[in-house]
């Protein structure tokens, strides 16, 4: 009996998994890249938590809404989505697939509700308050704007956090002094930070006309001193996180590299476009920049690893 319990509870966690992996498939070439740089024993516990992570993304962003739900019934799906991942983290199993598979990678990293609650925080940020009684992402948009306090409160909560939880998956079986986990949180925020404060750019055109949000605390349009000041300030956050990544485990170093290698890149191409372009399109770095910076971030790592 115990050894069918095993093989099917096994079974389903696989089956979880592989829906996992479809999720980052599905939204995300450039993430999926960089997970396949990662150690065997990293790969599935990073997506399973950018699944969780995509998921409750997309249900504040305009899913449930297209599906027809009302402004109440949105929050309520999120406030389920919030018990049940709770429940799964406690529990080790939810009928979710997606949750499931999350609640592995938390019980087996130590991702607790210091890490999943602000997450959660910052998707009801999302939501925000509204009484419309249409149902069309359009018409349910209104104007959420952040001053400096609450984009650093709501990127701690989107980002800082995302990246802490994959820094738990990383150093799980390491032991470091508290002076090297301090220096490695630090590094871990600031890149979830960097990678954020892209996103709000490369999306000013999305977040201001579909969803009706102004996560970046400037005036009603952004400025071109303020694009460059955001330029600044997302160097500077992906300089602190590259300074600590070679105290990352040996599996862990090449991924991060060539994730923080494509928000350099993508850095740089907003560095060079206008706000009003960034207004019409989104900017992107090609496939093939992307397999290069990549293999540049392999190469880095191997050299680094055999002085």
């Amino acid at each position: 009996m115990s050894l069918a319990t095993d093989t099917s509870f096994t079974h389903f966690t696989r089956t979880a998994e592989r829906a996992a992996n479809q999720v980052i498939a599905a939204y995300s070439t450039s993430f999926g890249l960089a997970c396949r740089l990662l150690g065997p024993r990293h790969r599935q516990h990073v997506r399973n938590i950018y699944a969780l992570v995509r998921v409750a993304d997309e249900l504040v962003d305009g899913v449930t809404a297209e599906a027809g739900l009302s402004y109440q019934e949105q929050c309520d799906a999120l406030a389920h989505f919030i018990d049940e991942t709770h429940r799964a983290v406690k529990l080790g199993y939810s009928s979710d697939l997606i949750i499931h598979a999350f609640a592995q990678t938390a019980r087996a990293a130590g991702i607790d509700e210091t890490l999943i609650d602000p997450f959660f925080a910052s998707m009801r940020t999302d939501l925000g308050e509204r009484t419309p009684a249409t149902t069309s992402v359009q018409e349910q948009a209104q104007q959420l704007r952040f001053d400096a306090d609450a984009h650093d409160g709501y990127v701690h909560g989107s980002a800082e956090v995302v990246g802490l939880m994959c820094l738990r998956v990383f150093m799980r079986d390491e032991k470091i002094d508290d002076a090297d986990a301090a220096a490695l949180q630090y590094g871990a925020s600031r890149l979830g930070a960097a990678f954020q404060n892209i996103n709000f750019l490369r999306d000013l055109a999305d977040d201001t006309s579909r969803l009706g949000r102004n996560y970046l605390g400037t005036s009603d349009h952004l400025e071109e001193h303020d694009r460059l000041e955001w330029v600044r300030t997302v160097r500077a956050q992906l300089a602190d996180a590259n300074a600590v990544i070679p105290m990352l485990p040996r599996d862990a170093r090449a991924a991060v590299r060539s994730a923080s290698a494509l928000f350099q890149a993508l850095t740089d191409k907003i560095e060079q476009t206008t706000v009003d372009e960034l207004y019409r399109s989104r900017v992107r770095v090609p496939d093939a920049v992307k397999a290069g910076l990549a293999a540049r971030a392999v190469a880095s790592t191997w050299m680094e690893l055999h002085r």
